[in-house]
């Protein structure tokens, strides 16, 4: 397999599932500017619509979209604890989790990131990040340790992630106990400091 990914960007969520899996993959860096690969390659010859994550299969087929690609490796690693079994309430959750994180969350952080937006447009972006960060502290304030509960599943890697960039846009997580220490949790397990590390994000890590 290969995963095509910008460092830091939404591709860092499966790029965690890898390596959570040890699954054998190879990376390619894209240059979201120009939308070439690191080995000169068009990207939009891997996915039409030109943004990261991608990850081509071992048998030519291109999976498209984080959520879709992190639920793909986990029904296809053989291992039943990254992802409620199909058809339980359990996994309509983790669809609900994956959903929220990718509509609401990621998508209101986007203005924060284009150079064009105007003040406006990033004040709007940053009032609604913060709603749905206090939705997620919310959410984690049972005393939970992962983002479904007490199990690591293939949510937390996109969770962790979108949640991180509060910390590089100059938002920061505020006052926001649980989601701080879950982030920093995160933070510490080893397929996440293997995939940062990979992507020049943790560049003196051991």
């Amino acid at each position: 397999m290969k995963l095509y990914y910008i460092p830091g960007a939404c591709s860092l969520a499966p790029h965690i599932v890898l390596h959570e899996l040890g699954a054998a993959f190879t990376t390619e860096r894209v240059d979201s500017k120009t939308h070439k690969t690191e080995t000169g390659a068009d990207y939009y010859t891997v996915h039409s619509k030109g943004y990261v994550p991608a990850l081509t299969l071992d048998g030519g087929e291109t999976l498209t979209e984080g959520p879709a690609i992190v639920q793909y490796l986990a029904d296809n690693s053989g291992r039943k604890d990254l992802s409620p079994a199909l058809g339980s309430i359990e996994r309509a959750r983790l669809q609900a989790h994956l959903n929220f994180v990718g509509t609401e969350l990621h998508k209101a952080f986007s203005p924060l990131f284009k150079p064009d937006a105007t003040e406006d447009e990033k004040n709007a972006a940053r009032k609604k990040v913060n709603l749905r960060l206090d939705d997620v502290e919310k959410e984690l304030s049972d005393g939970r340790q992962f983002f479904l509960g007490d199990a690591f599943s293939v949510a937390d890697p996109y969770l962790f992630t979108v949640a991180n960039w509060a910390n590089f846009t100059g938002l920061g997580l505020g006052e926001r106990p649980n989601l701080k220490a879950y982030v920093a949790r995160m933070a510490e397990r080893p397929s996440v400091r293997a995939a940062m590390k990979a992507e020049g994000l943790l560049k003196d890590a051991a």
